[in-house]
């Protein structure tokens, strides 16, 4: 008891309060996304419609040359993104090496907060704690990318499939590639989010508008954005 006393303590209750709409607002758009897709089509439930088209197309073609190279070109996005995980992890890795010179520095910056080192410190693991998370998402989506290239490349020739088969197919590979995408989303995710970590070494009040703001850019870019309403022209 006296322990969580303690933890309770260590920060003021609007800091608690901001971490709490920040994992909540995080976790609960994730969940409400992939919902809300059900009902409103979103880019991703949009853009798997349309891998599952181009898998089916694939199917038809006798030279998947132009298939391949897509897939390399996608993969490609996530390979680039966890290369600069690596590297941001690495430099908060080391700035928490030198947390007191980073604190004075920061200190000297307009309109930043002054708290503790080890508050500081806190805040620092976070943000890694995001880059990492970042990590994962974008090299497992990278796996799953390769799992789609193996498909593609296991396509027999056009004129052994059936209709039926293509279309078992395009279901088939058309859900790996939507898996990778969907994996990679939730990495750009957390990269979006971590600038509203960084707002909250100005302020506590900064750190809870920059989560409301960016959960509301991404509620506007999956939903109502013109490239949406671009990519669902033409399906049926």
């Amino acid at each position: 008891m006296e322990l969580l006393i303690r933890l309770f303590t260590f920060l003021p209750w609007p800091d608690w309060a901001a971490m709490g709409l920040f994992f909540g607002g995080w976790i609960g758009y994730a969940r409400f996304a992939k919902q809300r897709a059900g009902v409103q089509p979103s880019i991703l439930a949009t853009t798997n419609r349309w891998r599952r088209h181009w898998m089916l197309q694939a199917t038809r073609r006798e030279n998947r040359i132009v298939d391949s190279a897509v897939v390399q070109n996608l993969s490609g996005s996530p390979q680039f993104f966890a290369s600069t995980s690596i590297l941001i992890i690495g430099g908060l890795l080391a700035v928490l090496g030198t947390t007191e010179k980073a604190t004075e520095l920061v200190r000297d910056l307009p309109f930043a907060a002054r708290t503790t080192v080890l508050v500081f410190d806190l805040k620092l693991v976070l943000l890694t704690g995001i880059f990492v998370y970042s990590f994962f998402r974008f090299t497992w989506s990278l796996r799953q990318y390769s799992f789609g290239a193996i498909l593609v490349g296991a396509v027999p020739d056009a004129r052994e499939l059936d209709d039926a088969e293509r279309e078992a197919f395009a279901d088939r590979a058309g859900h790996v590639m939507g898996l990778a995408a969907e994996t990679f989303n939730d990495g750009l995710r957390g990269y979006y989010l971590s600038f509203a970590v960084v707002a909250w070494f100005f302020s506590t009040w900064a750190f809870m508008i920059g989560t409301l703001l960016v959960l509301w850019v991404l509620y506007r870019r999956e939903f109502h954005s013109e490239v949406l309403v671009a990519l669902r022209q033409g399906l049926k």
